[in-house]
């Protein structure tokens, strides 16, 4: 026969009220005869974010916030009926996230059971006449090629391109000389004699 098992996985911010909820879920669990595996504590979760501390400028100046989502797993066996009409009925703590998955787990004869039943449906079957047939595998489809990647297959390798003819450098005209300014002789001042 399958054994039922419930996997509980609890999820919260705060690693004080996802304490108190897995107690809460194993004392009630405990109280209707089931077993208990847990509470297994997983990896904690965080997310980090750096945040400018401006709008605009100061690229320097930051914070850095971070989330940490501690989580928790509980394993219950050997569950009633009365064990999960409890489980249903809790009511947990606020900022708490729960999810709850039913296993089943077979025992080890059905595992036996399976293997041969699959082991006969592999053997050839056996014709009314009595000659064998075995089945052939069915060959997969090949997916068609695009036409563009038919025309990259198609293409014979790449000739080389022959070097790009160089244009004339033109020729540049003959840089002017500097020429400092001469001074002109000052002109000469007329004297001019005064009639006495």
């Amino acid at each position: 026969m399958a054994k039922q098992k419930i996997r509980i996985k609890v999820k919260s911010f705060d690693h004080k009220v996802i304490d108190d909820a897995t107690k809460l879920i194993i004392d009630t669990a405990e109280k209707t005869g089931a077993i208990v595996m847990g509470p297994i504590p997983l990896p904690t979760k965080i997310e980090k974010f750096t945040v400018n501390k401006s709008t605009f400028v100061h690229k320097d100046s930051r914070e850095q916030y971070e989330m940490r989502t501690h989580k928790r797993l509980i394993d219950i066996t050997e569950t009633t009926t009365a064990t999960i009409e409890e489980l249903s009925s809790l009511s947990l703590p606020s900022g708490v996230d729960i999810e709850i998955k039913m296993i089943i787990e077979e025992s080890a004869e059905e595992k036996a059971k399976k293997a041969e039943a699959a082991k006969k449906d592999k053997e050839p079957k056996k014709e009314k006449d009595g000659s064998e047939q075995e089945e052939l595998p069915m060959p997969t489809p090949t997916p068609k090629a695009k036409p563009k990647e038919l025309a990259k297959k198609k293409k014979p390798a790449a000739k080389k391109k022959a070097p790009a003819k160089k244009k004339p450098a033109k020729k540049k005209a003959p840089a002017k000389k500097k020429t400092t300014a001469k001074k002109k002789p000052a002109a000469k001042k007329k004297a001019t004699k005064k009639k006495e």
